[in-house]
């Protein structure tokens, strides 16, 4: 059994169109998740989010295929939908007030662009969204899937230097051997002494360890064990980059958009 596990596009149409290119070539899978952050912070949101719905309508229309894409919610789905921001520590020096207001107004213009760009059906899709999903394998166990950690779609505890004991006890609500999540942009591959291997396919859109690639995870399932292949295949980042300014993209967030696109940590 096959899996593709993409995570994190962000609206980055280059960066998507490049990862499924390198799917498609690779023959594909028999069960494909995503697991989150489809549109928000990129310059084209609804036609990413178009891409996945038809992926899955192509899927169920078929009864051989039905069911086997499956997709849950990432945090900033929540935001485009909710209206809910990125909490913050409070800012506690009068000299950075300032700074902190308009990093906070671009991220809110952002995201408040980002809304305007979807249809309703694109809105209606991101609203019904799940947390976490799951799939048993015959001959290996129960692998879960989520966006932070189980139940937690900012959970950061299952990243390369988390601790041990954290990173285990974030698994233990569920049944399983693999977990398989995004949200950190950081692909990772870690064994952890309770048992579970905690795998991290990092991000289509915003790959903080190699800007400009376009990262997803491959899986195989055969005789009872898993191989893993984490995906990175180069786009072009530059034309990313000029899209951000040729599309209607607010003014206040362009810096910020550039700065997310070329590799900064603000999750």
């Amino acid at each position: 059994m096959r899996l593709a596990v993409f995570s994190d596009i962000h609206g980055n149409l280059h960066a998507f169109q490049a990862a499924l290119a390198d799917f498609e070539a690779r023959g594909r899978a028999d069960n494909i998740w995503f697991l989150g952050d489809y549109a928000a912070f990129g310059t084209r949101p609804a036609d990413c989010v178009r891409i996945v719905r038809e992926m899955i309508a192509a899927a169920d229309a078929d009864e051989s295929t039905k069911g086997t894409i499956r997709y849950i919610r990432g945090n900033t789905d929540r935001y485009l939908v909710t209206g809910e921001r990125p909490a913050q520590d409070p800012i506690t020096e009068a000299d950075k007030l300032a700074r902190a207001i308009k990093g906070l107004q671009a991220i809110h213009d952002a995201l408040m662009w980002g809304t305007s760009q979807l249809t309703f059906a694109d809105y209606e899709f991101l609203m019904k969204l799940g947390t976490d999903c799951e799939l048993y394998v015959p001959g290996f166990g129960n692998i879960v899937g989520y966006h932070g950690t189980p139940g937690d779609d900012e959970g950061r505890v299952l990243a390369p230097d988390a601790d041990e004991e954290v990173a285990s006890d974030a698994l233990l609500i569920r049944e399983g051997r693999l977990g398989i999540g995004g949200h950190i942009h950081v692909q990772m591959d870690r064994m952890l002494r309770n048992g579970w291997r905690a795998v991290n396919v990092g991000s289509v859109g915003l790959s903080y360890d190699q800007p400009g690639f376009a990262q997803y995870g491959y899986f195989t399932f055969e005789n009872g064990g898993m191989t893993v292949e984490l995906r990175s295949v180069p786009y072009d980042i530059e034309a990313a980059a000029a899209d951000i300014r040729a599309v209607s993209y607010p003014e206040s967030s362009v810096k910020f958009a550039e700065m997310r696109l070329r590799q900064t940590k603000m999750g």
